[in-house]
């Protein structure tokens, strides 16, 4: 529960807005170096390949706005397959979802909302970048390492072992000296060598 506590006290409300900015940005830029000739890729999240892995990072944005709105998406449904223009469509969603944040529950007309932890959201962009950039030969050195410290303070606070289980694999240990994003990828379940 205190690593839960730090979590709230550091992302203020101020933060939050900013940071799920940059956690959508970041993703649409890595979705925007998705070509058709790095689809079949592998990723570190074994169940996914490059394709499957961007439809899935592009339906996120539809599952987060029906969870900000108060419903319960279908997390488990097939997301629908993006044939081209991975960043572009990944963005239509991006802008919905901080729309859908800085509305709030019950403001700006609709009632109903729920409140969704912003380290839900940022440790679901954070991972799947990383797993993105290694399946692309992206440097981590140009990710941006407070949404990794973020996601995995949040991680942390909430994965437990028993909830592990698809594109959460058990814990497995960082390296010596592993940066933040190696850190995340490691408490996820993912190989890092």
């Amino acid at each position: 529960m205190a690593a839960e506590q730090s979590y709230v006290a550091r992302v203020t409300t101020k933060d939050e807005a900013g940071i799920l900015s940059r956690a959508l940005d970041q993703t649409g830029d890595l979705l925007d170096r998705v070509h058709p000739d790095a689809l079949s890729r592998p990723t570190p999240c074994e169940q996914w390949d490059v394709a499957a892995l961007a439809d899935h990072v592009i339906a996120d944005g539809g599952n987060f706005v029906t969870m900000l709105r108060g419903g319960e998406p279908d997390w488990g449904a097939p997301a629908p397959h993006v044939k081209e223009s991975w960043g572009p469509a990944f963005k239509v969603g991006a802008d919905d979802v901080l729309h859908a944040w800085q509305q709030g529950p019950g403001t700006d007309g609709w009632e109903g909302g729920a409140v969704v932890p912003i380290g839900l959201i940022i440790s679901e962009y954070a991972t799947h970048g990383w797993d993105l950039a290694k399946a692309l030969g992206v440097p981590t050195s140009e990710l941006d390492p407070e949404l990794a410290e973020v996601g995995l303070e949040f991680m942390r606070a909430t994965l437990k072992p028993e909830m592990r289980s698809g594109a959460f694999a058990a814990e497995v240990t960082a390296p010596e000296g592993a940066g933040p994003y190696e850190r995340l990828a490691a408490f996820a379940g993912r190989r890092i060598a």
